[in-house]
């Protein structure tokens, strides 16, 4: 159930993928760091998220910068509020990624345009995985039960073994 999203791409490789930050990155003040979490995968940490309502005039300032930021061999770009987590491993970034956006709502682009009810962009992809306000609390480990389970699970605990 849900949207879904599914990006597809054919043909002959059209470009290299930045395995670097492009050297004319050009962000609004109140965004970065910026972060390659895979090659040609760009995660920009952002503001918080400032709701449906102001989203669009948000990305309109967004795009205007990247267009000029030279992305040609960075083809997605992936907003968050800790862009060091997000590009720390590929777990984080397919978790933050994938679970922080909606399709229908989160999926815009620099230079989108519709055409013939065929939406496209000539920039970037954007992905907007900032929390939500529907989105539940992230889960955050409790050292203290960490530490609790650890020991039952150790030799002569009561779980060691079964865990």
């Amino acid at each position: 159930s849900g949207s879904k999203l599914v990006i597809a791409a054919a043909g002959t490789r059209k470009r290299e993928l930045a395995r670097e930050l492009p050297p004319r990155l050009n962000l609004p003040s109140q965004y970065g760091p910026a972060r390659l979490a895979i090659p040609g995968v760009l995660v920009i940490q952002a503001p918080s998220f400032p709701g449906y309502d102001r989203i669009e005039d948000e990305i309109h300032e967004l795009s205007g910068h990247l267009s000029t930021s030279g992305l040609s061999t960075a083809p997605l770009v992936v907003l968050t509020e800790d862009a060091d987590f997000t590009s720390r491993s590929l777990s984080n970034f397919i978790w933050v990624c994938f679970t922080r956006s909606n399709p229908s709502h989160d999926v815009h682009g620099v230079g989108s345009f519709t055409e013939h009810k065929h939406w496209g962009c000539h920039g970037p992809l954007v992905i907007d995985a900032r929390l939500k306000p529907h989105h539940a609390p992230p889960l955050v480990e409790d050292p203290k039960v960490h530490r609790l389970v650890d020991t039952l699970c150790a030799k002569g605990g009561s779980l060691h073994g079964i865990l």
